[in-house]
């Protein structure tokens, strides 16, 4: 059953459109394998992190509501601590999810929803893709979902860490096949860690083997 009120789905909804055309008009977005995100049933989608853009970019590609994590501190930004909130952003600790964070993150999969993370645990300093932080990989057991390696390319050349406003580029975004509840409830934490990685390095190379983005290097 929903638990959204049909006034906060259909704003979900809105903010999804907004910035859907803001990213084709100003960065030529593009998405690809959308269909291997599963049309029902709990998703934990994890993905590289270039900027603040990632967030917004990542979920107006999904034909699914998708859940989002932010520091604590971010919801008392004036605005755009609002516009987190409208769209029910689980606030955590700055230093981790913390317990709070994981217990409603475990809450929203377990009623079959998608939830978005980056477990580098921050914006990247060059581009690249940093290791991967352990502990996320609780959530997909405990709550038997499937996870979707994602992968974004472009968002650092557009807003890197060190600007304070964004500039020009093109980002594209790939989801990858999901690994499946099965698959994952056969693994350690360790290997289902590095299998993790190891997709979502997959995707990113793709993306930055893809013509539009080696021809500007």
């Amino acid at each position: 059953m929903p638990t959204r009120s049909l006034f906060q789905r259909c704003w979900y909804w809105f903010v999804v459109w907004a910035v859907r055309v803001a990213g084709v008009v100003l960065y030529r977005v593009r998405h690809t394998g959308i269909e291997n995100i599963p049309a029902t049933g709990a998703v934990l989608l994890v993905s590289n992190h270039q900027s603040h853009f990632d967030p917004p970019l990542i979920a107006c590609g999904s034909r699914r509501q998708m859940n989002f994590l932010a520091r604590r501190t971010l919801f008392d930004f004036g605005p755009f601590g609002k516009l987190i909130a409208s769209v029910d952003t689980i606030p955590i600790d700055r230093q981790g999810i913390g317990l709070s964070g994981i217990k409603e993150s475990l809450r929203r999969l377990k009623r079959g929803e998608m939830l978005l993370l980056f477990p580098e645990g921050t914006r990247t300093a060059d581009g690249r893709m940093a290791p991967f932080m352990p502990g996320f990989t609780s959530l997909a057991v405990r709550s038997h979902a499937a996870i979707v390696p994602v992968a974004i390319e472009g968002a650092y050349q557009a807003w890197p860490r060190y600007l304070k406003f964004p500039r020009g580029g093109r980002v594209r975004v790939h989801y990858g096949p999901p690994i499946t509840p099965e698959v994952v409830a056969g693994m350690d934490d360790r290997a289902l860690l590095a299998l993790i990685e190891q997709r979502v390095g997959e995707n990113h190379r793709l993306l930055r083997h893809h013509p539009q983005f080696s021809a500007s290097r």
